[in-house]
């Protein structure tokens, strides 16, 4: 048994290298480990018995060399029996499993979903969201980040009319106040791949919104119509019929058309006709709707109030809502896929079941307000909508971590607020625009883009950690790259996991002469970007990714960790082939290096006017008899 502990030990660690794992794979060697799996614990049961934490260790390392050799991408995902399956996943079922087996029968659950259709429909028959959640309720962090992770998978890979299915078994099993209880607001810090897998969470929690989106609505629907009677009896507190105009359908329709423009429909007759447009479609209405039924005080103050001012001061509240679902469907991106990068969650989403209809009803009486305050008339409309976006924009960027916390934020970024911010920018940016200023400007411009090209070598050098790009995330993978301090040559390598600090150049093997460097690319020009799979076309990842092309077709490819370092590279790169740097970090820097440097050597001239044009040559004096000659 030792000997085989052992073995497995080594087989764990060496299945990271793709040469091991393909000679490994061509010898059959994943069949071998799938069966070990299968027909583990009948062989070992009575050694189980014995040697519990033995077996344990043996299962353990058997899954971990399973998942590196998968990792590479040698053999598909769909040869694995269901047998194979069901064994994976009972590990997940059992309370009682150790940490590390559980962490990698998770990681395998992941990847038979999200590599494979028929897995997961084997998959999903095998495990429920039921025996998932006890992990979630646990304290170790990465448990946590693969339970969550596969329930991602299974909601992403889940056909579409299943997933509203498995959206209100999430509901009724309170997954969300789990995750914001034992997650978000347990007593630690929540790490990058957590983030990220909130994040995917949160993105395929408002794509479940794209239907009602989509959805136009049918003038003819009988149910449809009914949702803007109620708006209208709720508004004005009438019966849907009054019995005293009787038969008189004129007077009816009069009193209609009055009602529906006081509502701040842009189609007084026939209001159904507003929400034919997509996007925001039905979402529009169900949005109304759930604010007058859920926020009636404030949704009746609303409409009262705009249909006692004049024509032109109101703020039409049918209109304002379409647009603004609009608009909030444009900032949570509702209907894009989730980003491979990205790790932008809010947390106070998860603090309410319906948290996109919260979301709506702070921001219509946000809307309001702010009408208001720029005593807006109907010609204003989009000027007012672009200040609401910015002030969503900046109380979304403070991250409040619950609604309550999200509408104090908006009390503070008042109109007047907004209008100082803009005022101090634009302060900056057209600080100087007169022409001899601009004459300094160029002056100096050339010294300021050395200074940052410096900056970018400099960079190079301390060097950079690259995650490699692979299906899953978690498994990360990684490799160092730098510039010799002679600026010659680059050189690079594998790292076993991410550096603290720089890593020196001795460690790290290989190594590309910049002489030898042909050209540098970026984005689908790569060749790496040129593969298919749904990860690497993804937009985040495109925008991060460039890669050297040097001698005899050889090419090194990089996905950045983020746009900063992106632009760092692409400009060092740049800087080492004598091209211009060209990135938008570049630009931002200019400006404001610039702008520094003018403000400070104009600080003598304060309260001068500088004129437009240069003071006039004075004629030359008749004589030079006051030169007095110091020898």
């Amino acid at each position: 048994m030792d000997s085989k502990l052992e073995a497995l030990k080594d087989l764990a660690k060496y299945s990271c290298d793709v040469t091991f794992a393909q000679e490994f794979i061509n010898l059959d060697g994943i069949s071998f480990l799938t069966q070990m799996v299968e027909s583990g614990t009948e062989r070992y049961q009575k050694l189980q018995k014995i040697m519990k934490p033995c077996f344990g260790e043996m299962l353990s390392f058997t899954l971990t060399a399973f998942v590196e050799l998968m990792d590479h991408g040698i053999v598909s995902w769909d040869m694995f029996s269901v047998a194979f399956i069901k064994k994976i996943a009972s590990y997940v079922n059992k309370a009682s499993m150790g940490i590390s087996v559980l962490q990698r029968s998770l990681a395998i659950l992941e990847s038979m979903v999200l590599n494979s259709q028929d897995l997961y429909q084997k998959v999903a028959q095998e495990i429920t969201i039921g025996q998932l959640i006890p992990h979630l309720q646990g304290t170790d962090q990465e448990i946590q980040t693969y339970t969550i992770a596969v329930i991602n998978a299974l909601f992403l890979k889940a056909p579409d009319d299943k997933r509203q299915e498995m959206a209100s078994i999430l509901t009724q099993k309170q997954l969300r106040s789990i995750i914001l209880t034992h997650v978000i607001r347990a007593q630690r810090a929540i790490n990058n791949e957590m983030a990220h897998q909130l994040y995917v969470l949160q993105v395929l929690t408002f794509n479940l919104l794209e239907d009602r989106m989509m959805t136009k609505m049918d003038p003819q629907d009988q149910a449809q119509r009914d949702i803007i009677f109620e708006l209208r009896r709720i508004a004005f507190d009438v019966e849907s019929e009054p019995n005293n105009i009787g038969g008189n359908i004129e007077k009816r329709k009069s009193m209609y058309t009055r009602d529906y423009k006081k509502l701040g429909f842009i189609n007084h007759v026939n209001p159904a006709m507003d929400f034919t447009q997509t996007p925001p479609g039905m979402l529009a209405l169900d949005n109304m709707l759930y604010f007058a039924k859920h926020h009636q005080d404030a949704y009746i103050r609303i409409v009262l109030e705009n249909s006692s001012r004049e024509d032109k001061h109101e703020c039409p509240f049918g209109r304002s809502s379409i647009e603004l679902t609009k608009m909030l469907c444009e900032i949570l991106k509702v209907g894009e896929l989730p980003s491979e990068t990205c790790n932008d969650f809010h947390p106070m989403f998860f603090t309410h079941d319906r948290s996109f209809e919260e979301f709506f009803c702070i921001c219509i009486q946000l809307l309001n307000k702010t009408w208001k305050e720029m005593r807006a008339t109907s010609e204003d409309f989009n000027k007012v909508m672009q200040v609401v976006k910015e002030q969503i924009m900046r109380a979304l960027t403070t991250k409040p971590s619950s609604l309550d916390q999200f509408k104090s934020k908006l009390q503070n970024l008042s109109y007047t607020e907004i209008l100082k911010i803009r005022q101090s920018e634009r302060m900056n940016q057209e600080d100087f625009q007169s022409r001899p200023i601009l004459e300094l400007k160029e002056k100096i411009q050339p010294e300021i883009l050395e200074l940052i090209k410096q900056q970018r070598l400099n960079r190079l050098v301390e060097g950079t950690c690259f995650r490699k790009l692979n299906s899953r995330r978690r498994q990360d993978k990684f490799w160092y790259c730098r510039l010799s301090p002679n600026h010659k040559v680059l050189h690079y390598g594998d790292l076993e996991e991410s550096p603290q600090g720089e890593v020196p150049h001795d460690s790290l093997q290989d190594k590309l002469p910049v002489a030898d460097i042909k050209a540098v690319v970026t984005g689908k020009d790569c060749p790496h970007m040129k593969e298919k799979g749904a990860l690497k076309q993804n937009k985040e990842v495109l925008e991060l990714a460039f890669s050297i092309l040097y001698d005899s077709n050889g090419q090194l490819n990089f996905i950045a960790p983020d746009k900063h370092e992106y632009c760092i590279w692409t400009d060092g790169l740049n800087a080492l082939l004598g091209k211009d740097m060209m990135s938008e970090l570049t630009r931002n820097d200019l400006d404001t290096l610039l702008s520094m440097e003018i403000k400070l050597r104009l600080l003598d001239l304060e309260n001068i006017q500088i004129p437009d044009a240069p003071p006039p040559i004075p004629k030359e004096p008749s004589n030079y008899d006051f030169v007095y000659d110091c020898n």
